[in-house]
């Protein structure tokens, strides 16, 4: 697998060393570097890109404004000095955000995380699950030294929450150390759809969808960039 990325910064400096760390990621291929927003958008329009490294404090058109008109982004690592657009980057469903100066493991770890969610994409396009169980009504999940049945119809919704997860039932909240994709195998994929990268729902639970965000009882959970379209087929489709 080869993950082809685009560097959008106006600093020199930054672009080199963007380059060189990817330089010593096999799988990194940097198809091009561009010093405006602008000048990546002509970029998009005729060349492959899965990731972005994004800066945000350009002339003209920001890293921000710039994500909000595209309508398919690739991934994005935000690379930046200004840490007062974290809550907004992630909001738009950034993979991570880079404080600059980093250090080549906190570049690599952001890394990680694109690779996970490019090959989960694949992984849904290639390789599809199975068709559903019917009498699939309840999964076994291990918190701690105890082992929870749960009953499909009780789940409101999954959160990741870094190496753990936490299930959010009609009656409890069970945290769980295991990755989100992982129990996303455990669960029908037409019933509790992924819709960020943090977030799995019950689509039986669903109050409201408005705008980028789905309410289940009390919480709004945003849906991601990336999942946006597919989750919207699957509404449609019931």
């Amino acid at each position: 697998m080869t993950i082809k990325c685009l560097i959008i910064d106006d600093e020199p400096l930054a672009q080199r060393v963007i380059q060189r760390y990817a330089e010593n990621i096999p799988f990194l291929e940097i198809v091009q570097k561009c010093n405006s927003a602008l000048e990546a958008i002509d970029v998009l329009h005729n060349r492959e890109v899965d990731l972005l490294f994004l800066d945000i404090n350009m002339p003209r058109l920001n890293g921000m404004d710039f994500l909000k008109t595209l309508k398919n982004p690739p991934l994005v690592i935000v690379t930046t000095a200004y840490a007062e657009f974290a809550i907004q980057g992630y909001e738009l469903d950034v993979v991570d955000y880079l404080m600059k100066p980093f250090a080549f493991d906190r570049f690599y770890k952001a890394i990680q995380k694109a690779e996970e969610l490019i090959k989960g994409k694949d992984q849904r396009n290639i390789e599809p699950r199975e068709p559903e169980k019917q009498d699939d009504t309840f999964i076994f999940i291990k918190s701690s030294k105890k082992t929870y049945k749960v009953n499909l119809d009780e789940i409101l919704y999954i959160e990741a929450l870094g190496d753990y997860v936490k299930i959010y039932t009609s009656d409890k909240m069970i945290i769980s150390y295991q990755s989100l994709k992982n129990i996303e195998t455990l669960l029908p994929s037409g019933s509790f759809p992924r819709i960020h990268k943090s977030f799995i729902i019950a689509l039986s639970r669903i109050d409201l969808i408005e705008g980028n965000h789905v309410k289940i009882k009390d919480r709004l959970i945003p849906i991601g960039t990336n999942f946006k379209a597919e989750f919207e087929k699957l509404i449609k489709s019931i």
